[in-house]
């Protein structure tokens, strides 16, 4: 590990304590994961405190870790997960935090904190259906307003399950049930033995 990332860690340790949950250290980048509770006064102090300096939310986005990298997961599933910099100590965290209830899940906005986070909040919300509590303007911006559902999702059908169309009978846009049918995807090369031969072309 280097002397900056050995750095970081210790100021970590020495301003979140008990807040932090775990830290880890992999490719050269610190992720650090808090409870909910203490999700808002973690991002102050990271933002605050001179020995920490995160002037930046680079990004937030949402993740839905049902079936992260194809593994059942146990446990809480979704997660807002931010990237902040320290321009003044030139170093980057990762910060994860966990949505509670899985049927309705919720982070607090950190669009106090920092109001770049405005669009990304919504942008998770909209993909993934994570609320923000305490954000001013949560709504799609993505998708379309009459859209069903959360396209992020593990669980949301590749297909949707509306499609919408120009009707020129009564000259607007409807929706209608998807008629796409489902197939199955095998690669090329697996579906015809014959694939690249020359002499049955």
């Amino acid at each position: 590990m280097s002397a900056t990332l050995e750095a970081l860690c210790q100021n970590l340790q020495k301003h979140l304590g008990d807040r932090v949950q775990s830290l880890k250290v992999a490719l050269g980048e610190v992720t650090i994961e808090v409870d909910v509770a203490d999700y808002l006064a973690v991002m102050n102090t990271l933002r605050d405190e001179a020995e920490l300096c995160f002037e930046e939310l680079i990004d937030l986005c949402g993740v839905d870790y049902s079936a992260y990298a194809n593994v059942p997961r146990e446990g809480k599933r979704f997660a807002a997960v931010s990237h902040l910099l320290s321009i003044a100590r030139n170093w980057r965290l990762r910060v994860r935090c966990f949505a509670p209830d899985d049927d309705f899940p919720s982070v607090p906005s950190v669009t106090a904190v920092w109001n770049v986070a405005d669009w990304f909040e919504r942008e998770a919300f909209d993909l993934f259906g994570i609320v923000f509590p305490g954000h001013l303007d949560l709504r799609r911006i993505l998708t379309d307003y009459g859209f069903i559902g959360h396209p992020f999702r593990k669980d949301f059908p590749v297909s949707g399950y509306v499609e919408m169309r120009y009707d020129p009978d009564q000259q607007r846009v409807i929706y209608q049930p998807v008629t796409i049918e489902p197939r199955e995807v095998t690669p090329r090369i697996v579906r015809e033995a014959s694939y690249g031969n020359v002499e049955n072309a």
